[in-house]
């Protein structure tokens, strides 16, 4: 240790510094913990949660006997019955969902330094949600004609997922020029998409008549009702990508946290990670909004609670965002399906309601940071 004053101060910031990072990694460690509990928790909720209710320990033990054909009696063969095939793709749909929507806000807000956008703000749901729109009230007409028999079946999330992309290809031709993609222009072409499209999507309302604004109405509201084996397939093709450019993602985000010159000048390529950040997002939220609905605020207010918690890096705060809001959607579903028993409350009213007051408490916090 220096006997020097300059030396002491040194050795003295060395170890607060020190210190902090340990703190941190030990906050950070406890919440992980503290996510990974709560996932597991809010899935063998969901698993038991249903028309027969299930105790955690018949749930899984129903789930060990029917994923290994361990011998079990009538009772544990009718529950493995029922958590095979009607609860278990609704717990691993609303899970992708989740961790989709979340890890795309915090994506977006990361790509655009921007605390507020979401995959809703530039335009993704809005066209995924026209091109669904588009299906129930003009379906009829030409379902029919379809060459294959199973594809009407599949043309509603098959349509949201295209739409989905159709518009990020439209919002990346109309922000890119000379090479460059502009962040700014990109948030403001988004959000005249997103109207453009809530427009055309009104005017489908308009003229639907009374069974297809019934659909319309609770596909807008978001569901994991119609959860299926076969959407489970549909929207695993987009998570996996998602899952896997995680870890590379995180570091080039925290770089561009910075500024983009000062991320060139570090040897990251820019445009080629904005390039994938928005193929990724467009493919991950439109399968998540082809599977079930629009359900909005988990994108914007998950990321955030993960801030106030353990910091803005974004090497911890993808994963966590994929944790909290698999959690958070399952939770919400099984509130959905208790609330109002036996029918089922859309999901998406619920996020809305607990995102709402908390996007409020969002914009009045920076008001008040600003004056």
């Amino acid at each position: 240790m220096s006997t020097s004053p300059m030396g002491a101060f040194a050795d003295s910031a060395g170890e607060t510094l020190a210190a902090t990072l340990q703190r941190r990694r030990q906050r950070t460690a406890f919440v992980f913990a503290l996510l990974v509990l709560l996932l597991v928790a809010s899935s063998i909720v969901s698993l038991g949660v249903g028309a027969v209710s299930i105790p955690p320990g018949r749930t899984l033990g129903a789930l060990w006997s029917g994923l290994t054909g361990w011998p079990a009696d009538a009772n544990a063969a009718r529950d493995s019955l029922v958590i095979l095939n009607i609860r278990l793709p609704r717990t691993l749909l609303g899970l992708m969902v989740g961790a989709s929507l979340a890890v795309c806000g915090a994506l977006m807000q990361g790509l655009f330094r921007n605390p507020l956008a979401d995959p809703g703000l530039v335009g993704v749901s809005s066209g995924a949600a026209l091109a669904a729109a588009i299906v129930i009230v003009l379906g009829e007409r030409f379902l029919p004609y379809l060459p294959f028999t199973t594809l009407p079946f599949v043309a509603l999330p098959i349509a949201a997922f295209l739409g989905g992309l159709l518009f990020t290809y439209v919002l990346y031709v109309l922000s890119s020029g000379s090479g460059r993609t502009s962040v700014a222009t990109l948030l403001l072409a988004g959000v005249a998409l997103g109207a453009m499209a809530g427009a055309i999507t009104g005017l489908l309302t308009f003229l639907s008549n009374d069974q297809q604004l019934r659909d319309l109405t609770f596909w807008s509201l978001g569901s994991l009702g119609g959860a299926t084996w076969t959407k489970v397939t549909t929207i695993l093709p987009a998570f996996i990508p998602l899952a896997i450019a995680l870890p590379f993602l995180g570091r080039s985000l925290n770089a561009l946290s910075l500024g983009e010159a000062e991320a060139f000048h570090l040897g990251l390529p820019v445009e080629r990670i904005k390039r994938i950040v928005i193929v990724v997002v467009a493919l991950a939220v439109g399968a998540a909004v082809a599977s079930a609905g629009v359900i909005g605020f988990v994108g914007i207010v998950v990321p955030h609670l993960l801030r106030l918690a353990i910091g803005a890096n974004h090497k911890v705060l993808l994963p966590a965002s994929a944790l909290l809001g698999a959690a958070l959607l399952l939770a919400s579903d099984v509130l959905a399906r208790l609330i109002v028993s036996p029918a089922e409350l859309p999901i998406g009213i619920l996020t809305a309601a607990i995102g709402a007051p908390f996007f409020l408490w969002l914009l009045l916090a920076r008001r008040k940071m600003v004056t």
